[in-house]
């Protein structure tokens, strides 16, 4: 008897199980896996890391794994260095590297991967990856964390980042806060406010918390203090952009929060450029909307726009007297798709005016009357 459904399934090459799996953090098996299911599409490493709950240079470091291990084709070696690679599945032999039929896992006589199974069309690629670039962090087995454990610091640390996060960490999380602590020499201190800073947000995601622990690394935050000066300044300004929108009532959400990092941070505009697109945006559309004010300040950066002084210019060679309507792309919704609205008319639109003059002809019977006496 056979099933009336058809069965959509992965195959997983019976060497990979025996030889690599094993031995494999189980969170890179899982990125490999996921590779596999997808054989045959580009699919960005944001996208896997969003589908496994991993932060995204979790995803890169999987895929630098197993290309270390031959397991991954490395398609692109020098843009992968430049984080904007392509993984093209499939172990490196001297066989070819041909595209599977319809980019599915394949059986064929030619060992392009493991034994019997053809894997090279899936690709990744980084070109949505953050700003932020990181390098392979360490992998750290239980082991290891336990040694750390035996450091009182160390024990307190996981003992209070966890009663400020409400919850028990997994050995993983364990691991992220291990690789925080001892090979970026990130304090006790600033780990502590970083889960303080993390749990005041209403971000209890270990993969949250070590995104932002990678980025203050990178711009050189070393001190609670320092991350406590920036989290003030970023606050301030998140404030200034509410305020000029008039929603200072309220606290922006994690979506204009990171549109209001990306101004700040990733754009580096001033504070006063910024506050000039809000209030444009109020002007254009007569509402608030982060992404109306997105799209001009976008138009700014690719135009190098980095004063005032610079947006005068931009002014004056667009036409000197344009309205703030035309200063950024609208998003969808206010110009493309926005009804445009068409004069009404009825009976007395239809009725042709008239044009007589009656102050003309009051003037011309006086005269006749005065010529008349």
């Amino acid at each position: 008897m056979r099933s009336k459904f058809e069965v959509n399934a992965t195959m997983v090459a019976n060497e990979f199980i025996d030889r690599y799996m094993a031995v494999a953090n189980g969170e890179y098996v899982k990125v490999y896996l996921y590779l596999l299911r997808h054989d045959g599409r580009e699919i960005t490493v944001g996208e896997i890391a969003d589908a496994l709950d991993h932060t995204e240079s979790d995803v890169k470091r999987a895929i630098a794994y197993w290309v270390r291990l031959g397991v991954l084709e490395d398609a692109d070696a020098q843009a992968r260095s430049e984080m904007s690679d392509r993984m093209v599945m499939g172990r490196q032999d001297s066989g070819c590297a041909a595209a599977s039929p319809k980019g599915h896992a394949s059986v064929s006589g030619n060992r392009t991967g493991f034994e019997g199974q053809e894997m090279s069309s899936a690709t990744v690629s980084s070109t949505t990856a953050p700003s932020v670039q990181t390098q392979e962090r360490r992998h750290y087995t239980p082991a290891q964390v336990g040694a750390l454990a035996d450091k009182e610091e160390f024990t307190q640390l996981l003992y209070i980042a966890q009663k400020l996060m409400g919850k028990v960490f997994t050995p993983r999380d364990c691991e992220v806060f291990a690789y925080l602590y001892d090979s970026l020499h990130m304090s006790a201190e600033l780990l502590e406010y970083l889960a303080e800073y993390c749990a005041q947000n209403d971000h209890k995601s270990i993969r949250y918390l070590e995104t932002v622990a990678l980025s203050w690394n990178e711009r050189g935050i070393k001190t609670a203090n320092q991350a406590r000066d920036q989290a003030a300044s970023f606050n301030s300004d998140c404030f200034a952009v509410m305020k000029a929108f008039g929603l200072n009532d309220r606290r922006p959400g994690d979506a204009e929060a990171k549109i209001i990092r990306r101004w700040f941070q990733e754009w580096a505009f001033s504070k006063e450029l910024i506050l000039e697109a809000c209030g444009r945006t109020l002007k254009a559309i007569q509402k608030p909307s982060f992404q109306y004010a997105d799209s001009i300040l976008d138009k700014w950066r690719k135009a190098g726009v980095r004063t005032m002084e610079d947006v005068k210019r931009q002014d004056e060679k667009h036409g000197g007297q344009k309205t703030a309507v035309k200063e950024g792309a609208a998003p969808a919704g206010y110009r493309d798709n926005q009804p445009q609205l068409k004069p009404q008319r009825n009976k007395f639109h239809n009725f042709e005016q008239r044009n007589t003059d009656y102050d003309g002809m009051v003037l011309e019977r006086l005269k006749q009357r005065l010529g008349e006496s």
